[in-house]
């Protein structure tokens, strides 16, 4: 079985549309259609991945995003039926790990949940050497950041993200590179979910000796102050 996915969405042709869709890969698909059923089969079922409606009754998927965060890594895909940027902004800093937008290809949200459980994957299989840039530690096997030895708490596509820049120093990477290599996915049309990650990724370095400078018109790369 390529894995477990919880699907939340209160459309029945939309749960039938993504069951069909995953099944066809070989996915075992849960189906929730209210926020609270969603958290309870999270906790009891153990799913890899959930796709999460934000338009929800009574708990929308925002409330349901900020709950599960407090007590699980699950990765979630967002659902939102409005193209703005403003709901997506919300869901990940909630700590969602991607969107899609209604109406939506089914072939990419399967696509999507393959990379996104590739990435994880690889993260908790593979032993990779830890990395060191100025006064900002990172290591990947253990999940952890320190900057000056002090901890620092990275959602998960922030770390992912800033594995990626702590990788290539210097370089300049374009947000579809980043897309890519981060995400583990190349449509091109999200760089937005690129540019919301670096956004936050900047708050938590804030204090370092590293930042990301953006290079207009191509993408961004990390570099080290020059006093270090």
């Amino acid at each position: 079985m390529a894995g477990r996915i919880l699907v939340v969405d209160d459309e029945t042709n939309i749960l039938n549309l993504i069951r069909m869709y995953l099944e066809r890969d070989g996915f075992f698909v849960f189906e929730a259609q209210e926020g609270l059923e969603a958290l309870n089969s999270i906790r009891q079922n153990k799913p890899d991945l959930v796709v999460l409606d934000i338009m929800l009754p009574g708990m929308d998927g925002f409330e349901v995003c900020r709950q599960v965060r407090m007590e699980s890594d699950v990765p979630i895909l967002m659902l939102t039926a409005r193209d703005e940027d403003i709901d997506k902004i919300v869901g990940l800093e909630l700590g969602a790990d991607d969107y899609l937008t209604k109406p939506f290809n089914p072939r990419e949200l399967v696509a999507r949940v393959k990379a996104i459980l590739r990435r994880v994957v690889r993260s908790n299989g593979v032993e990779e050497k830890p990395l060191q840039t100025a006064d900002v530690q990172l290591d990947p096997s253990r999940r952890e950041v320190h900057i000056n030895n002090e901890p620092v708490m990275l959602r998960t596509k922030e770390f992912d993200l800033l594995q990626v820049f702590m990788g290539h120093e210097g370089l300049v990477l374009s947000r579809e590179k980043l897309l890519s290599l981060a995400w583990g996915y190349d449509f091109y049309g999200q760089t937005r979910t690129v540019d919301v990650h670096v956004a936050q990724l900047r708050k938590k370095l804030e204090g370092s000796q590293i930042r990301i400078e953006t290079v207009t018109g191509v993408g961004y790369k990390l570099v080290a102050d020059s006093r270090v």
